[in-house]
């Protein structure tokens, strides 16, 4: 059984920082097809940030492209969301989502069968 632990939340203020961690236990994380996923209030969970088992290949959603990294640590088996100049209408929940499966649709939550319990993060202006 796959298990994901978020951290890294907080408050930031609109134009700045942060470094989501998402420690996985059960599986090694170069096994997992990995995704980032944000819930905001009053809003549907959307996919914002996925990468492939190996790391070779990221997917983001157009929302963030250009602003979020996302990287996996083999050795400390931990996946990371690198969230630069952020906007208040990045805030929201943030969880991490695995699956050991090759999928389709890297940024669909269908794909994707543990979950963290997320982490949140607020972004003033």
């Amino acid at each position: 059984q796959v298990q994901l632990v978020e951290s890294g939340g907080g408050t930031v203020q609109a134009g700045g920082s942060r470094r989501l961690s998402c420690a996985v236990s059960g599986a090694p994380v170069n096994s997992l097809r990995m995704g980032w996923f944000r819930q905001a209030p009053g809003k549907e969970r959307e996919g914002v940030a996925a990468i492939s088992t190996i790391g070779t290949t990221t997917t983001y959603a157009d929302s963030v492209k250009g602003r979020f990294t996302i990287s996996k640590d083999n050795a400390k088996n931990t996946l990371y969301l690198q969230m630069n100049t952020l906007k208040p209408e990045d805030t929201a929940m943030y969880y991490c989502a695995a699956d050991d499966r090759l999928g389709a649709h890297w940024l669909d939550l269908a794909e994707y069968t543990d979950w963290g319990q997320g982490t949140q993060v607020t972004v003033s202006s």
